[in-house]
C-alpha cells in the first residue's frame, strides 16, 4: 500500500502544482472514515481506495481525479454523505465521488438489474465528465487484481463476466489498452484458466526457441531502416493470452497459424515517416494480402492511429508491424488520459467524454430502452464488436460494429435517417436492407416521410443504437394499438350492457387495478390484461348482463355496418403483426370471412375464421371472445396471406404454370413449401398475397382449370 508522503510525491512528479493540501486531507479522511473495515483478503479497507488512486497516478491524472479515488467509496460504505464531500472537498469531488457510487440503496429484482442501473448511473455521469470512467476502471481493475480473495466461485465468475463484457470494452473505448489488456487477462484466468494456462505454456516454449530471433528481426528492421536515413524505434511486444485465445476462436485457427502473437512496433517523428516506413517494408518483404489495415487515414473509435501490415520479415518468419508516431502510440496506450496534462494546461472544465460519438449513443440508448435490462443489452452490443468503416456519399467516415447492416449505417447518421429509411445504394448500386457492408463501403440511404421502422429490421441489425429505437417505435405503436382497441371493448362492454359510456364511469376503475389514468385502463382492456365483463363488475356490482345484441366491435365497417357505428371501428390498416390486432397463423383469416376475435392476455386479439379448429381451445372462456368486423373500404389498398393447398402432376413444366397462373390472376406467391412428393404427383403449401376472399377465389378457380392440377383447397390449419 502506497504511504501518504509516496502518493504525493508521485502526483507531484508529473504536476507541480498539484494541490498537496488537498491530497493530504483526502488520504486522511479515507483511513478515519473507512475505520476498521476490512476486506475479503483481510487487509483494511481503506488500502482498496489508495491503490486505486495509485493507478491512476501511472496515467498522470490532476489531482481532483486523483483525490475522487481515494473518496469513491466513502459515499457507499461509509456514513460519510455527498454533503459532507462536498463541504470539505467542493462540490467539483463530490460530483465526481458521487458519479462513481454504486445505487447501492435501490431495491432490484435481480443482479443482472442491478448491474443494468448502475452502468446506466455511470454512463450518465461520466457523460459530463469521464474522469469519472476513469476512477471507475481504476477501481475495477484493483477488484480484479484481488478476486483470488472472494471465496464464493459463483461471486467471482459473475464479477469477472462482467468486467469481460462491460468494462474491458469501455476502456477500450476511450483508448486505455493497458487496463483493458489487463482487465481481461484477469477475467480470463476465472472464465476459462485452463485455456489460459495452455496459451501460457505455448508461449514460454516460444520463447524458450525464439529468442535469439525476435532479437534478430528487430536488429534487421531497425538497420534496414537506418540505411533510408530513418531515425526510430523498434520492439517486439507479446500478445496477451486472451488477446491470442479471442483471435483462435474469431478465426477458428490453431495457436501455430497466428501470425501476429508478437507484433513489431516501429515508432517515428512524423505521419510522413510512417508512410515512408511502410513503402521500405513493403518494397523489400512481401506482404500478406488481405492483411493491410490504415487506422492512421481511418482511425478507429477511439481514435486509435496505427499502420498494420504484415510481411514476410527477416529470418522468413511472418510477422505483424504496428508503424506508428510517438503522439499516436501514447493516445494508443494511454486515450485520453495521455491528453490529460495538455487539458489541464489549457483551463476550464473538463468535457472530454463530449468528444466521443459512442457515448453519445450510448447516452441516447439509455433514453429509449424501457427497462434496464434492455439498455444492457444494447448497450453490449454497441461497444462489445469488431468494427467495420463506410463513407456517405458526401465522403463522410462512419464506424460501425462488423456485420452491420444500411439500416444500422442509418441509425448512426441520425436516429430520424434510420426511422425513414426505405431503401439503399451500396457503391452507386440499389441493394437490399438487410445487406451485410464491407469495409470501404459508400452507402447512400433512400428516405421517405411516409415510411417508419419494420419489426422485421430487429432480426438483422446489429448495432445497439438501432435494435433500441427500432424497439422505441414498436412499443409506442403497440401502445397506441392498444389503447384503440382497448377503447373500442370498453364502448362495446357498455352497449352490450345497455348503459350510456362516458369515460368518468372508469374511475372507479383506477384504484382497484392500480392504474394511473383513463388510457391505462383502455390498454389494460387492449392487451387482455383485464375484459369487458371484469369493467362492468367493477362499475356496475352485482348487476348481471342485459345480453343487448348489439355486441359488435368493429375492426372496420361491414358493407351492411350502419353508419351510427362509425366511430366505433378500429382499421386494420396499416396493422403492424404482433401489435394490439393480428391475424391467426392456423387459418388465415381473409376480408370477406366470418371472423371472431379471441383476446389474449399480453397479447392484444387475435382474429380467427369462425369455423377455425382452434377456437374449440376456447369454448369455455366466452369472456375471451370478441366479435369483430372488416373494414372493406381499406382492402383496395391493403394485402393479406391466404393459404392453400395444390396437388398437381409431376412433370416438367408443372410448378411453372402454377406461378404463372397465379401472377395472371395479381396474386403474389410469398412462401411455396412442398410437402409431399411421389412419382406421380407433388402436393404443396402455397401462401399469397390477395386483397380478401373473392380475389382467392378468383386465383383457386383459375388453378382448377389447369390441367396439371388434380386438385386445389383452401387451407384450413
Amino acid at each position: 500500500m502506497l504511504r501518504q508522503v509516496e502518493l504525493v510525491e508521485r502526483v507531484l512528479s508529473y504536476d507541480p502544482h498539484a494541490d498537496e493540501d488537498l491530497l493530504n486531507r483526502a488520504y486522511v479522511f479515507t483511513i478515519k472514515t473507512h475505520g476498521s473495515q476490512m476486506r475479503a483478503s483481510g487487509d483494511p479497507y481503506f488500502s482498496h481506495p489508495i491503490e486505486v488512486a495509485g493507478i491512476l497516478t501511472e496515467l498522470k491524472l490532476d489531482t481532483a481525479s486523483i483525490v475522487t479515488a481515494l473518496l469513491h467509496d466513502t459515499i457507499e460504505d461509509t456514513v460519510a454523505t455527498k454533503e459532507e464531500i462536498e463541504q470539505n472537498f467542493g462540490s467539483e469531488i463530490a460530483v465526481l465521488v458521487d458519479g462513481v457510487t454504486k445505487l447501492s440503496q435501490l431495491e432490484v429484482q435481480s443482479d443482472r438489474t442491478k448491474q443494468a442501473e448502475n452502468f446506466s448511473k455511470l454512463l450518465l455521469a461520466m457523460s459530463n465528465d469521464i474522469r469519472v470512467l476513469l476512477v471507475k476502471l481504476a477501481d475495477r481493475l484493483h477488484n480484479m487484481r484481488t478476486l483470488k480473495h472472494i471465496k464464493k466461485p459463483e461471486k467471482r465468475r459473475r464479477i469477472a463476466t462482467e468486467t469481460m463484457e462491460i468494462y474491458a470494452p469501455l476502456a477500450e473505448r476511450i483508448g486505455i489498452q493497458s487496463f483493458r489488456d489487463e482487465l481481461e487477462d484477469l477475467a480470463f484466468v476465472e472464465l476459462n484458466n485452463e485455456a489460459r494456462r495452455s496459451i501460457l505454456r505455448r508461449l514460454e516454449y516460444l520463447r524458450e526457441e525464439g529468442e535469439d530471433v525476435v532479437a534478430k528481426i528487430v536488429t534487421t528492421l531497425k538497420e534496414d531502416l537506418n540505411e533510408s536515413g530513418l531515425q526510430v524505434e523498434v520492439s517486439g511486444r507479446e500478445k496477451r493470452p486472451y488477446s491470442i485465445w479471442r483471435k483462435m476462436e474469431q478465426k477458428n485457427v490453431t495457436f501455430e497459424q497466428l501470425s501476429d502473437i508478437i507484433a513489431f512496433r516501429i515508432i517515428v517523428a512524423n505521419v510522413e515517416q510512417c508512410y515512408h516506413v511502410l513503402g521500405i517494408l513493403h518494397a523489400k518483404y512481401s506482404m500478406v494480402p488481405g492483411r493491410f489495415k490504415d487506422y492512421i487515414s481511418t482511425p478507429k473509435r477511439n481514435n486509435y492511429q496505427s499502420i498494420h501490415t504484415t510481411i514476410i520479415g527477416p529470418e522468413r518468419q511472418r510477422i505483424e508491424v504496428q508503424i506508428r508516431t510517438r503522439e499516436m502510440h501514447e493516445t494508443n496506450e494511454f486515450g485520453v488520459a495521455a491528453h490529460w496534462q495538455y487539458k489541464q494546461q489549457i483551463g476550464g472544465k473538463v468535457q472530454e467524454g463530449q468528444q466521443y460519438r459512442w457515448l453519445r449513443e450510448l447516452l441516447e440508448i439509455l433514453e429509449e430502452a424501457s427497462d434496464p435490462d434492455e439498455f444492457l443489452e444494447h448497450t453490449k452490443l454497441n461497444m462489445y464488436q469488431d468494427q467495420v468503416f463506410c463513407f456517405s456519399p458526401k465522403g463522410d467516415l462512419i464506424s460501425l460494429p462488423a456485420g452491420s447492416s444500411p439500416v444500422d449505417f442509418a441509425y448512426a447518421v441520425h436516429t430520424k435517417v434510420g426511422d425513414t429509411c426505405v431503401g439503399s445504394k451500396i457503391n452507386g448500386r440499389l441493394a437490399p436492407l438487410r445487406t451485410v457492408l464491407k469495409n470501404g463501403d459508400q452507402v447512400e440511404i433512400l428516405r421517405s416521410k411516409n415510411q417508419t421502422p419494420s419489426p422485421t429490421w430487429e432480426n438483422f441489425v446489429v448495432s445497439g443504437k438501432a435494435r433500441s429505437a427500432i424497439r422505441r417505435y414498436i412499443r409506442q405503436q403497440q401502445r397506441d394499438q392498444y389503447v384503440e382497441l382497448g377503447k373500442s371493448i370498453a364502448e362495446k362492454a357498455f352497449r352490450t350492457d345497455g348503459k350510456p359510456f362516458t369515460e368518468k364511469a372508469l374511475t372507479p376503475v383506477l384504484k382497484i387495478w392500480d392504474l394511473d389514468s383513463v388510457e391505462d385502463v383502455y390498454y389494460s382492456l387492449g392487451d387482455g390484461t383485464h375484459t369487458g365483463r371484469q369493467l362492468l363488475d367493477i362499475i356496475f356490482p352485482g348487476e348481471k348482463s342485459k345480453g343487448v345484441d348489439d355486441n359488435v366491435v368493429p375492426i372496420g365497417k361491414s358493407r351492411n355496418q350502419q353508419k351510427r357505428n362509425k366511430e366505433h371501428a378500429v382499421p386494420i390498416h396499416g396493422l403492424i403483426p404482433g401489435m394490439a390486432v393480428h391475424f391467426a397463423g392456423c387459418c388465415h383469416p381473409l376480408p370477406g370471412d366470418r371472423i371472431v376475435g379471441i383476446v389474449m392476455s399480453g397479447r392484444g386479439v387475435t382474429i380467427h375464421t369462425i369455423d377455425c379448429d382452434t377456437l374449440e381451445q376456447f369454448a369455455e372462456m366466452p369472456e375471451r371472445w370478441l366479435d369483430v368486423s372488416w373494414d372493406t373500404e381499406l382492402q383496395e389498398s391493403n394485402f393479406q396471406i391466404g393459404r392453400i393447398t395444390i396437388v398437381m402432376a409431376n412433370e416438367p413444366g408443372a410448378l411453372s404454370s402454377v406461378t404463372s397462373t397465379i401472377a395472371a390472376n395479381n396474386g403474389n406467391i410469398t412462401n411455396l413449401l412442398i410437402s409431399n412428393r411421389s412419382q406421380d404427383f407433388f402436393e404443396m403449401r402455397v401462401d399469397i398475397e390477395v386483397r380478401d376472399v373473392k380475389h382467392l377465389t378468383n386465383i383457386i378457380a383459375a388453378l382448377r382449370a389447369d390441367p396439371v392440377i388434380s386438385s386445389v383447397e383452401r387451407a384450413s390449419g
